[in-house]
C-alpha cells in the first residue's frame, strides 16, 4: 500500500513522517519525498491518527490523483535540483514525462492550473534557491555552479538569478546576511 504526503519536500520532512509512522508502529518499506510505501496496509483508525499528526507539521496524506501528481511533479523537481549531485542534462519535459509516463503538455497544463505558475518558472526558482546554497558553501566557482546547475554560461546564471531575486550572484556572495527561502515556502 502506497500513501502521498503533500509538503514532504526535504530530508526533515523525510524524518518526521518517519517518526510519525514509528510513533504509530506502522511498518513501511520505503520513504521518499511525497510517498510512503507501507509493508500492509492499515485500519481507517490508524490512517486518521496519522493524517492528524502530519497536519500538525504541515503534511497532509492526499487522496484526490490530480493532487498527487502535482506533488510527483513538485518532489521529482525538489529531487533533481537539490539533493541530486548533478542535474541531468536532458530536456526537462522529456525527463519529467517519461518518470511520470505522462504527456508533458497535460502536466505543464495541470501545473498551471493548480499552482499558478509554470513548471519552468518553478524549476528556475528552485535552481536559483541551489544556486544560493551553493554560492554560500564557497566550495565552487560561479563557472563550477552555472556547469553543476545545466546553465550555458555564467552569463545565462548570472541573468536568471538576477531576474529572480534582484541581485546579481557576485552581489549575493558580498552580502553578510544571505537568506534563503525554504523549499516548503516555494
Amino acid at each position: 500500500m502506497k500513501l502521498h504526503i503533500q509538503n514532504m519536500v526535504s530530508l526533515r520532512c523525510k524524518m518526521k513522517v518517519r517518526s510519525e509512522l514509528d510513533k504509530l508502529g506502522i511498518a513501511y518499506k520505503s520513504i521518499e519525498l511525497g510517498e510512503v510505501q507501507l509493508a500492509e496496509p492499515i485500519t481507517e483508525e490508524i490512517r486518521e491518527a496519522l493524517k492528524k499528526e502530519l497536519h500538525k507539521s504541515g503534511l497532509e496524506l492526499m487522496v484526490n490523483v490530480k493532487a498527487i501528481l502535482i506533488e510527483k511533479i513538485i518532489n521529482i523537481i525538489v529531487e533533481m535540483v537539490h539533493y541530486s549531485e548533478e542535474i541531468p542534462r536532458v530536456n526537462f519535459s522529456d525527463f519529467l514525462s517519461e518518470k511520470l509516463g505522462q504527456d508533458y503538455h497535460k502536466l505543464a497544463e495541470l501545473f498551471s492550473r493548480t499552482k499558478g505558475m509554470t513548471i519552468e518558472h518553478f524549476i528556475i526558482l528552485h535552481k536559483v534557491e541551489r544556486i544560493k546554497e551553493l554560492i554560500i558553501y564557497d566550495q565552487l566557482s560561479l563557472t563550477e555552479i552555472a556547469y553543476k546547475m545545466h546553465y550555458s554560461s555564467v552569463a545565462h546564471i548570472s541573468k536568471q538569478f538576477k531576474q529572480a531575486t534582484g541581485l546579481t550572484p557576485t552581489f549575493f556572495k558580498e552580502m553578510a546576511l544571505r537568506e534563503r527561502k525554504n523549499l516548503e515556502d516555494l
